[in-house]
C-alpha cells in the first residue's frame, strides 16, 4: 500500500510539472487558435539560464529562477513577435510549420551554445523531505515544490483571466477575434501578453523538471512538450483546467505504467488512452465542442 501511493504522489509530481507546461500551450491555443510546438524548447531554455545563473554566475536560488522567468517572457515575446506576428491570417499549416522550425532553431542555437553533452543539473530546491505513515512514505522536497506551485500556478492564473483587464481581454479574444477588435480591444498586444504569460509557465516547469530529474542537454524540453501537448489535448485543449486535469491524469498514468507494467510500454499506454478518451470525447475531458460557421 506504502508503494502504491509513493508511486502515485510521484505520478502528482510529474503530472504537475505537465500541468504548467499543459497551461501554456492550452492559452496560445484557446487565444491565439494556434499550436505552439516550440513551447518545449522554451522550457529547456529556462533550464540552461538557471544552470548559467547558478553554477557559473554563482546566484542565488530564487534570483536565477527570476532570471529564467524574466528571459523565457522575453524569448515568448520575441518569437511571438518575429515567428507568428507575420503569420496572423495565413493558414495553419503556415503556423504550425513555422513552429517547428522556431523549435529546431532553438535547439541548435542550444547543441552550438552548450555543446551535445549532458549537464548535471543541481537541484534549486533544498527543503527537508516529509515522511508519512511512520516514515514508510517519504515525499521528497522537489515533490512537495512541484505540487505545491502547480496549484498556486493554477489559482493565480485563473484569478487574473477571470479578475483583470488584461484577463478579459484574453477572454474577448478568444471568444471571437474580430468582434474583441471592435470593441476596442488590442488583439495584438493581447496575444504577446498570452505568449509572455505561457513562456514564463514555460521557465518555471524546466527548474521544476530539472530539480526533479537533474539532467539537462538541447532536447531536454522535446518529449515533456510533447507529453504536455498531449496532457492539454487530453484535458480539453483551451480550457484552463482541461489542462492541470490533463497533465495530473497523465502523470499518473505514466508513472503507474512504468511501476505496474513496464517503463518500455508507459508511453504507448498514455497515448492509447488518449486515443481511446478521443474517441468517445473528441474535445477532450473538458473541452467544449465548437459549432463551425458556414
Amino acid at each position: 500500500m506504502s508503494s502504491f501511493i509513493s508511486f502515485l504522489i510521484n505520478g502528482i509530481s510529474l503530472g504537475s510539472v505537465y500541468a504548467i507546461i499543459a497551461l501554456g500551450y492550452t492559452m496560445v491555443y484557446g487565444i491565439a487558435k494556434m499550436l505552439n510546438f516550440a513551447h518545449g524548447d522554451v522550457i529547456m531554455v529556462g533550464g540552461y539560464v538557471v544552470f548559467l545563473a547558478t553554477s557559473i554566475l554563482g546566484l542565488p536560488a530564487w534570483a536565477a529562477i527570476l532570471m529564467a522567468v524574466v528571459v523565457c517572457t522575453l524569448l515568448g515575446i520575441t518569437i511571438e513577435r518575429i515567428a507568428y506576428k507575420p503569420l496572423r491570417g495565413a493558414s495553419s499549416l503556415s503556423v504550425l510549420i513555422t513552429a517547428i522550425g522556431v523549435s529546431y532553431f532553438l535547439q541548435n542555437a542550444a547543441l552550438i551554445l552548450f555543446g551535445a553533452d549532458t549537464k548535471s543539473f543541481n537541484s534549486v530546491v533544498n527543503l527537508p523531505s516529509l515522511k508519512l505513515m511512520d516514515g514508510a512514505i517519504t515525499i521528497s522536497d522537489e515533490t512537495l515544490v512541484t505540487i505545491v506551485v502547480c496549484i498556486l500556478v493554477m489559482v493565480l492564473l485563473t484569478a487574473f483571466i477571470n479578475k483583470t483587464k488584461t484577463g478579459q481581454a484574453m477572454l474577448a479574444v478568444s471568444a471571437d477575434r474580430g468582434a474583441a477588435t471592435l470593441m476596442g480591444i488590442n488583439v495584438n498586444k493581447t496575444i504577446a501578453v498570452t505568449f509572455a504569460i505561457g513562456s514564463g509557465l514555460a521557465a518555471i516547469a524546466g527548474v521544476l523538471l530539472c530539480s526533479s530529474y537533474p539532467v539537462l542537454s538541447s532536447t531536454t524540453g522535446s518529449m515533456p512538450g510533447i507529453k504536455a501537448f498531449t496532457a492539454a489535448v487530453f484535458g480539453g485543449i483551451g480550457s484552463i483546467p482541461g489542462a492541470m486535469i490533463g497533465g495530473l491524469l497523465l502523470g499518473i498514468i505514466e508513472n503507474l505504467s512504468k511501476a505496474y507494467i513496464s517503463s518500455q510500454l508507459s508511453d504507448p499506454i498514455v497515448f492509447g488512452i488518449l486515443i481511446i478518451v478521443l474517441l468517445f470525447k473528441p474535445s477532450g475531458l473538458m473541452g467544449k465542442q465548437i459549432q463551425e460557421k458556414v
